[in-house]
C-alpha cells in the first residue's frame, strides 16, 4: 500500500496522492552557461527525466534562469543554499519550484520572506534536509542520526504551517542507506506532505546505483516516496536511467523498454554481452507506443522460453539465433545480423 499524501504540482508534474512517482535529476553544468545547461536539460528529458534541478549559487546563475526557463523541456527546481536572496531572485525569474536547506539558509525571518514570495506566486518548496548540513544544536543533541534529520524537517514544517504555507514536500537524505531508510520511515508517520526520496552522495555509477537501489527500493516497496532522485557522481543521464530501472523493477512504472538478458555461462555460444549492449544502445531513448519487454538470451536452457514470453526476443544458439515476436519465430539469423534485425522489427512495429 502506498503511503497517502496530499498532492502538489511542480509545473505540469503532479507529486503525491495518486500521481506516478516522478524522476528528478540535477544538472552538473554551470547554470550561468545557458546553452550547455539547456543542452543537458534536453538530454535529461529525452532520457525520461520528469523534473530538473539547477544549482543557483550566485546572482549570475539566478539571472540566467530568465533565459533558461522559457526554453526548458521540463519543470525546473532552483537549488538554494546559504543566501535566501537567491531564492527570491529565482522566484522573480519564474522558477517552477525551490529547494532550500534549513541547515544553511538562515533565520526564520529569512525563511518567511521566501515563503511569502513563493506563496504569492504559487511556487512549491522542498524542505531538503541533508545529514551533512544539519543544524549545530541538533548535531550536538543527536549526532547525524535519523532522529536529527526528522526533527530538523519538523522544525521547518512548523514554520511553514504557522505561515499557512502547505505547498511543500520534504527530503531527509544521508549517504547511509540504513539511516536514510530509518529517517524516511520515521518521517512518513509524522507528516502528510509528499516525500522526495534519495540516498545522497551515493557514489560512482556502480556503487552509487547499488546503494540507491537498496535504499530507494526498500522505501518504495513499503509505499514511501512520491518523487525521487538517484544521486551519482558523473553524468546525470545515468541517474535517470537507474531511477527508471528501479521503478520498473518494482512494477511502479512500465513505459519504455525493459531488456532481459541471461548472465552467460559455459553453454553460451555467442558474444552475448556485445549483443545485449548493442540492443541497449540502439533502444536508448526509444519511446515505444506501449511498454515493451525485450529478451536477449544466450543458450537453449531458458532462452526460448524467455524470448517467447517477451514482446520481442532473441534465443541464441551456436553463432546464430532465433528472432521471436510475441511468441512466434520470425526467422533465424547469424549472430552478427540478428540484433540489427531485432531493432528494425521493433521500430517497424512500435513507433
Amino acid at each position: 500500500m502506498r503511503r497517502k499524501s496530499r498532492k502538489i504540482k511542480i509545473g505540469s508534474v503532479e507529486i503525491g496522492g495518486d500521481a506516478p512517482i516522478s524522476i528528478q535529476s540535477m544538472n552538473n553544468t554551470k547554470t550561468a552557461d545557458v546553452d550547455e545547461t539547456l543542452k543537458q536539460l534536453n538530454a535529461l528529458a529525452k532520457a525520461g527525466c520528469d523534473i530538473g534541478r539547477l544549482a543557483v549559487p550566485d546572482a549570475e546563475a539566478a539571472e540566467a534562469l530568465r533565459k533558461i526557463l522559457p526554453q526548458a523541456p521540463l519543470p525546473l527546481v532552483a537549488d538554494i543554499h546559504f543566501d535566501y536572496r537567491l531564492a527570491l531572485a529565482a522566484i522573480d525569474a519564474g522558477i517552477d519550484a525551490l529547494r532550500i536547506n534549513p541547515g544553511n539558509i538562515g533565520s526564520e525571518e529569512r525563511i518567511r520572506k521566501v515563503l511569502s514570495a513563493a506563496k504569492e506566486r504559487g511556487i512549491p518548496i522542498r524542505i531538503g534536509i541533508n545529514g551533512g548540513s544539519l543544524e549545530k544544536d541538533l548535531l550536538a543533541k543527536y549526532g547525524p542520526t535519523p532522529e536529527a534529520l526528522v526533527e530538523s524537517a519538523l522544525r521547518q514544517v512548523a514554520i511553514f504551517e504557522r505561515f499557512g504555507f502547505e505547498d511543500y514536500k520534504i527530503s531527509v537524505k544521508t549517504s547511509s542507506v540504513p539511516n536514510t531508510v530509518a529517517a524516511y520511515e520515521l518521517l512518513a508517520k509524522k507528516v502528510e506532505c509528499p516525500l522526495h526520496i534519495g540516498v545522497t552522495e551515493a557514489g560512482t555509477l556502480l556503487k552509487g546505483s547499488i546503494k540507491s537501489s537498496l535504499g530507494l527500493g526498500i522505501l518504495l516497496f513499503h509505499g514511501i516516496g512520491d518523487t525521487m532522485r538517484v544521486s551519482l557522481t558523473g553524468d546525470p543521464i545515468n541517474e535517470v536511467i537507474v531511477a527508471r530501472e528501479i521503478l520498473r523493477g518494482l512494477g511502479l512504472r512500465k513505459e519504455g523498454v525493459e531488456i532481459i538478458s541471461c548472465p552467460t555461462c559455459g553453454r553460451t555460444k555467442v558474444d552475448l554481452e556485445a549483443m545485449v549492449m548493442a540492443t541497449e544502445n540502439a533502444l536508448a531513448g526509444f519511446q515505444p507506443k506501449r511498454p515493451l519487454t525485450v529478451a536477449v538470451m544466450g543458450c537453449e536452457v531458458n532462452g526460448p522460453g524467455e524470448a517467447k514470453e517477451a514482446d520481442y526476443g532473441i534465443a541464441s544458439g551456436r553463432g546464430q539465433g532465433l528472432l521471436i515476436k510475441e511468441g512466434q519465430v520470425v526467422g533465424k539469423y547469424s549472430e552478427t545480423a540478428i540484433v540489427d534485425e531485432l531493432i528494425a522489427l521493433i521500430r517497424r512495429n512500435e513507433q
